[in-house]
């Protein structure tokens, strides 16, 4: 995102840029892995409770790499909360893991729809002034940015979530073979964000939801 807004953005869209990178990386990442957490609980595992991970004190789950994604490019991620699928006590081990693994994205949609109706509230009850359109500015950074961070975790490669929910569908001596090499592909998925060969596909997708998200929020707004 940062990488985006240096090329072509204002001074007042770098700052706000900036705030709002800030803001995920700090408030809304701890929500998504609070969030994982909480459903795992719920599920029977409390390995993450129990190494202080179902918590909202981002120090817990701030992965450094990640965070500097989310600040240059718009997409990244925390540190994944560990899970003990023996402890969970669903009879279908790989239905609950992925149940466990789409928390995380799911809150990611939520908070993206409830800041695109801020944004909606913003335009609203400001119009057109400096104030209103600053603030506007920032919910439609949070929303796109979450919905980045939705997308980008749902893809099915280690470490993010989707690689969790591609255990449901595939037998486990794939999964688990891909797994060792879990360094390399984090390095490869990497390049290819900082390059723009990756980032620029799941922008398509990013971009596609919140145009569904705003059009909905404004539509709500426009009967008040």
């Amino acid at each position: 995102m940062l990488l985006d807004l240096l090329r072509g953005g204002s001074m007042l869209d770098i700052i706000i840029g900036i705030c709002v990178s800030a803001f995920v990386v700090f408030c809304i990442l701890p929500i998504h892995e609070y969030a994982h957490a909480f459903v795992a609980y719920k599920l029977g595992d409390d390995t993450a409770r129990l190494q202080g991970r179902m918590t909202l004190n981002p120090m817990a789950h701030i992965n450094w790499i990640g965070a500097l994604m989310i600040l240059l490019v718009g997409f990244g991620y925390a540190q994944p909360v560990p899970v003990n699928i023996r402890n969970v006590k669903m009879k279908n081990k790989k239905a609950a893991m992925a149940i466990i693994a789409l928390a995380g994205p799911v809150s990611n949609l939520i908070i993206a729809f409830l800041s695109a109706l801020a944004m909606a509230l913003c335009v609203k009850i400001g119009g057109n002034s400096t104030f209103a359109l600053a603030f506007a500015f920032f919910f439609q950074y949070t929303s796109l940015i979450n919905i980045n961070l939705a997308v980008f975790n749902l893809i099915p490669i280690p470490p993010l979530d989707g690689s969790r929910v591609l255990l449901a569908v595939i037998p486990q001596k794939y999964y688990f073979g891909i797994m060792k090499y879990e360094r390399y592909i984090t390095l490869i998925l990497l390049v290819l964000l900082f390059f723009g060969f990756l980032s620029t596909p799941l922008s398509y997708v990013s971009s596609a939801l919140y145009k569904i998200f705003s059009n909905a929020a404004f539509s709500i707004f426009s009967f008040i």
